[in-house]
């Protein structure tokens, strides 16, 4: 089911971001993010904007694990902390995201994204309306 919405739900360029996933279980879900060249900036470390739409992805497909497959839904907020930049030359990051809370009309969770030597790289919050 996951697998099938990452390659039928996101617009293109999320598609490129090669997003796989390695864990689900209801409520959480754990993604392999590969680092390539047009993800990493001047700096040579994996840009924000990046690390933002595999956070955003990762809780669209948690929240999917709650409720049993898709259902419309937005982003009312996603707030980000960036906390040590993780190396271009890396190949990858894990992006573990979980539901905090399910009503009836809002979502919440939280994100962590993973460097390759297990350190926390980035935390996001995140609030989702259900439509």
């Amino acid at each position: 089911m996951l697998e099938d919405a990452l390659a039928r739900l996101f617009a293109p360029w999320v598609r490129a971001l090669d997003l796989r996933v390695l864990d689900a279980r209801a409520g959480e879900v754990t993604l392999a993010l590969p680092i390539t060249s047009v993800h990493v900036q001047s700096a040579g470390v994996l840009c924000a904007q990046t690390m933002m739409a595999a956070a955003d992805v990762a809780m669209t497909l948690a929240v999917m694990t709650r409720l049993g497959g898709f259902k419309p839904m937005t982003t009312v907020q996603l707030q980000t902390s960036f906390l040590r930049p993780i190396s271009g030359a890396s190949g990858a990051a894990r992006v573990v995201a979980r539901v905090l809370r399910m009503g009836r009309s809002l979502g919440f969770g939280e994100v962590q994204i993973i460097s390759a030597d297990d350190e926390l790289a980035a935390h996001a919050t995140t609030t989702y309306t259900l439509q």
